[in-house]
């Protein structure tokens, strides 16, 4: 299937020293970028929650932009090179690929969720819409029906119970709804810091934040050993090495912010160290294999060219769905909290959401 156009091998020109270099500096730099905000929300240091809100919308936007500019794109042109032939020819396979994988994250969440409410409801334990807020039976509008509390005093005064009597029982569903929302409020404190008391390890939607972010590293960990094959082979060393460690810095950031806010219980508190430590080491891990077989190893060659295009297409289809649905419509859209804030607020989260899309598509210009 190789022709002239597939080059003549691979495109390894030296400076052996400067990419195990180079492998060392993007192990360091996107563990920084990954554990600084998980090792910070654990620690003493006395940071602002506006600092880790801006890492989080930061990560969004970093996250959007890899998979149109550094996923989708890379996937057409390797599935379109003029090595391919037959099949490979007669299909725009890159954006097929792509729906398949947001469809197949689709079904895995949905039937995650619906496991997930099938078993809270034989524990006895209530359901959590992540898209429904409490308190005013809001729905995703954000226009519902009115706390049922008259209808209760209704009932009362039709019984012929007194006026003194109906005033108790409101007062009594008052006390009742403060307490509620109370518990629900520690509850969200803790979730905020990312950490769960022993009781709560199905409380709200843990599981499905736990999903969504495992999934959103699935998607940055093929890309990232993708790009690694390429930095130990391409004859581009110094500008390309220099874009990558940007590059996995921000999704880095990216990604640890999602991390560091995991509702988890205690004895799970390793979790996000362990995800973090992987993602860090699977760029490396793709420049050492790049090395290992840098002689003969082709990135033009068809088969490089196919498994990179499909890797490229899944991962671009992951990450537009956590980007997307995960990250953008459960944090700014359908968030109880982002629902409520002032104006000046959601501008805020939307610039940040907006500077870390451009700067990731910025660095798109060169790699």
């Amino acid at each position: 299937m190789a022709d002239s156009s597939c080059g003549s091998g691979s495109s390894y020109n030296g400076n052996l020293d400067l990419r195990v270099g180079g492998l060392f500096l993007i192990l360091g730099t996107s563990a920084i970028g990954t554990l600084f905000p998980i090792l910070c929300r654990r620690s003493r240091l006395r940071i602002s929650e506006h600092v880790y809100t801006a890492f989080k919308f930061f990560g969004s936007g970093v996250i959007i932009a890899t998979a149109f500019i550094h996923l989708l794109a890379p996937a057409f042109q390797a599935l379109g090179s003029d090595c391919l032939h037959g099949a490979w020819k007669d299909y725009e396979w890159a954006p097929a690929i792509a729906m398949i994988a947001v469809f197949g994250i689709f079904l895995v969440e949905l039937v995650a969720t619906r496991t997930g409410a099938s078993y809270l409801k034989r524990r006895g334990l209530r359901h959590h819409d992540p898209h429904h807020v409490r308190g005013n039976e809001v729905g995703h509008t954000g226009h519902g029906t009115h706390p049922p509390a008259d209808t209760t005093t209704t009932a009362l005064a039709s019984s012929g119970t007194s006026v003194t009597q109906v005033e108790g029982a409101a007062a009594a569903v008052e006390a009742n709804e403060v307490d509620l929302e109370a518990g629900e409020a520690k509850a969200n404190q803790r979730h905020d810091h990312g950490v769960l008391e022993e009781d709560d390890d199905l409380h709200e939607s843990a599981v499905a934040q736990c999903i969504g972010v495992g999934i959103l590293e699935i998607g940055v960990i093929f890309h990232s050993f993708i790009i690694g094959l390429t930095l130990a082979v391409s004859n581009n060393l110094g500008p390309l090495l220099a874009v990558l460690t940007f590059h996995q810095t921000f999704e880095g950031i990216g990604l640890g912010s999602r991390l560091s806010s995991l509702p988890l219980p205690h004895r799970l508190n390793w979790v996000p160290i362990v995800a973090a430590v992987v993602y860090s080491c699977t760029t490396p891990l793709g420049i050492a294999v790049g090395l290992g077989v840098r002689e003969t190893y082709n990135p033009d060659s068809a088969a490089a060219s196919i498994v990179s295009g499909i890797l490229d297409a899944s991962s671009a289809g992951i990450l537009l769905w956590a980007g997307l649905v995960e990250c953008l419509a459960h944090d700014l859209v359908f968030d109880r909290k982002m629902a409520e804030a002032p104006p000046r607020e959601v501008a805020v989260a939307v610039f940040w959401v907006f500077l870390g899309a451009g700067l990731m598509a910025l660095l798109g210009r060169w790699a």
